[in-house]
């Protein structure tokens, strides 16, 4: 079968074909065009975006920080009124008196909290555990009181922190093993002995200008008088009966007298 030739002797289905190909390829420019203007428009979307996110993370970033700075700043005027009011100001103390007093108190009621914690890992589901709980509720207020004078003075806190977290609950957990007698042993040894610690502080700061110290004054009193409360609730529940009490009533005040010099000077 002959093909029919053109007026040039192309055969019509020759000049079809490539119209039809010049068609594709044309179609397939244009689509590649289109695509091309896609992904700039893309890549300008995706820029534009980022920048916005950027801009509203920094907004955002400022007006966090400004606001903290607000609470800061009005915390700052809460606490120079109260001092003030009292006399207590950071500028008219021996500041290194302070620093060593807030910090050894704070390090001391951390210790009695864990001392605390580790009783009633032992007998917090036992008679006695009402009666921990309680002195252990007001452990965490004192504790409480010095985390905020800490912050109110400047003080660093001990680094010996990590050492008396473990050796605390270690101590309360191991004389609560043996038994009620032994958990109130502890705690008339260790009570005792922040007492007389106490003492010591409040006639250290008597013995200088009483009446720009009043407000911590007062402070130490209310907790010295709480922690003797808690002294003789352990001679009540039967602290004299522990094994060997006067053994471990000894070992447990040397170990307090040992951080407590250690957690004054460091």
């Amino acid at each position: 079968m002959e093909q029919k030739q053109g007026p040039r002797g192309v055969s019509t289905d020759a000049r079809a074909r490539s119209a039809c190909l010049t068609s594709s390829v044309r179609h397939q420019s244009a689509l590649n065009a289109r695509l091309a203007r896609f992904a700039q428009w893309r890549g300008y979307l995706v820029t534009t975006m980022s920048c916005a996110a950027v801009a509203v993370a920094v907004h955002s970033r400022w007006r966090l920080r400004a606001a903290v700075l607000r609470r800061l700043s009005a915390y700052g005027r809460r606490i120079s009124v109260r001092f003030y009011s009292s006399g207590m100001t950071l500028d008219n103390i021996n500041w290194a008196t302070v620093d060593r007093i807030i910090r050894v108190d704070h390090a001391g009621e951390y210790g009695a909290n864990r001392i605390y914690a580790g009783q009633m890992a032992v007998l917090g589901r036992t008679s006695v555990g009402p009666v921990i709980q309680k002195m252990w509720d007001q452990e965490k207020d004192h504790l409480k009181k010095f985390n905020e004078l800490m912050v109110t003075f400047r003080v660093r806190p001990t680094v010996l922190m990590p050492f008396w977290n473990v050796v605390g609950f270690a101590l309360g957990a191991g004389t609560a093993l043996l038994g009620k007698e032994g958990a109130m042993a502890c705690t008339v040894a260790v009570e005792e002995s922040i007492a007389h610690h106490y003492n010591n502080q409040i006639r250290t700061l008597m013995e200088k200008e009483p009446e720009k110290y009043e407000e911590l004054l007062q402070v130490i009193r209310k907790f010295r008088d709480e922690e003797l409360e808690h002294h003789d609730i352990g001679l009540e529940h039967d602290a004299q009966l522990a094994p060997a009490y006067t053994v471990l009533k000894s070992l447990i005040q040397a170990g307090c007298s040992m951080a407590i010099y250690l957690s004054e000077r460091f």
